[in-house]
């Protein structure tokens, strides 16, 4: 198999003959997938498509579900349901593929790993991973439920209002972003100016560097004054799955965007839309996803595992002709397989980055 440094630029050459990428936010993308190996794993799912199936062999065959495919601890966040009420869990989906479902609970497992060894996280791994895997068995012979952050959930809600996501400190981010000089695609500022409440009204049109995963893809923010407040919407191009690059996923370069949105046990955010390449969403102070370090010094990791696993458990339950199997097949694997699985990816993952960091071609 390849080395790290030039699946990566093939991979990048394969996305731009999609959608041409931005040269400088490549090159931004470039210096954070250096600064530690959590970053690193968050920028390069398609490195983890062609790593895991052979590295975790016995896991590559267990039955497949539509998965969120580039699953970490970051990638979770909150937003407002078209009841007004404010709901958590997974919020990107970007690279969503049918793919084992072992791939979304080992990509997970390794992404707390390897935050603890970064002091993100001070939950021990051994812990996590069964905390993890009880709160995805559970859900699944439940049936799933979403995390409405009302009557319930009071500790996820702590994470989800903490001072971090303050509204002025997020409105002063939005007004500070750059100005966008150009638009590459006329199609992007099209489906983000119609996103906007009030046809025709005015705005600022920003350009904003945003995850890791899809930086160098096309973005675009409109920040307009309503009522006497803020408001902003975004338009990003998604590219194909990186497991198609990868040649790991089945089916054909369809984005799984919406597909994904419909069928999994969610309280569905009615300012999500994909139209055409372009995912166009409202950001605001509570519709965002929920760093690391945004969490309260005061926290219970074991709980937040735990519901981590419940919520990959309401995605796959889109897959549910596939949930009988994929319980048996649970039953049937070693004890502590998550924990083994998680370390064996670590491993690969840290030297992939050391590799990428020390190279003089990045």
């Amino acid at each position: 198999m390849q080395g790290i440094v030039k699946a990566t630029r093939e991979y990048e050459e394969w996305v731009d003959n999609v959608l041409p990428l931005d040269e400088d936010d490549l090159a931004f993308k470039h210096e954070q997938m250096k600064t530690g190996s959590f970053a690193f794993l968050r920028a390069t799912f398609y490195r983890w498509m062609q790593v895991y199936p052979n590295a975790c062999k016995e896991l590559w065959s267990a039955p497949k579900v539509l998965a969120v495919g580039d699953l970490h601890v970051e990638n979770f966040g909150t937003w407002r349901d078209a009841e007004g009420r404010l709901v958590w869990g997974v919020n990107d989906f970007d690279e969503a593929a049918v793919l084992p479902y072992t791939a979304d609970l080992v990509r997970l497992a390794t992404s707390m790993r390897l935050a603890i060894e970064a002091n993100h996280l001070k939950l021990d791994i051994a812990d996590a991973c069964e905390s993890l895997l009880s709160g995805y068995q559970k859900a699944v012979e439940a049936g799933g439920a979403a995390f409405v952050l009302a009557e319930e959930h009071a500790g996820l809600r702590r994470l989800a209002t903490g001072e971090l996501r303050n509204p002025l400190a997020f409105w002063d981010k939005m007004i500070a972003l750059p100005p966008l000089k150009k638009f590459k695609f006329e199609e992007g500022k099209a489906k983000l100016l119609a996103s906007l409440p009030v046809p025709g009204m005015e705005c600022e049109l920003k350009s904003r560097r945003a995850g890791l995963g899809s930086l160098g893809h096309p973005r675009y923010v409109a920040v307009s004054d309503l009522c006497g407040g803020k408001i902003a919407r975004e338009a990003k191009a998604l590219a194909p799955s990186g497991a198609l690059w990868a040649g790991a996923a089945d089916g054909s370069a369809e984005l799984r965007y919406p597909q994904i949105l419909e069928n999994s046990v969610r309280c569905l955010d009615p300012f999500v839309a994909l139209e055409g390449i372009w995912l166009v969403r409202r950001l605001a102070p509570d519709c965002s996803r929920i760093e690391l370090s945004q969490l309260p010094a005061e926290r219970d990791e074991r709980r937040l595992s735990e519901a981590m696993g419940r919520e990959t458990a309401n995605i796959h339950l889109g897959s549910r002709e596939q949930m009988l199997n994929v319980l048996n097949h649970i039953e049937k694997l070693p004890k502590k397989w998550l924990k083994k699985a998680c370390e064996v990816m670590a491993e690969e993952v840290t030297d992939d980055f050391e590799k990428f960091r020390n190279s003089s071609e990045t």
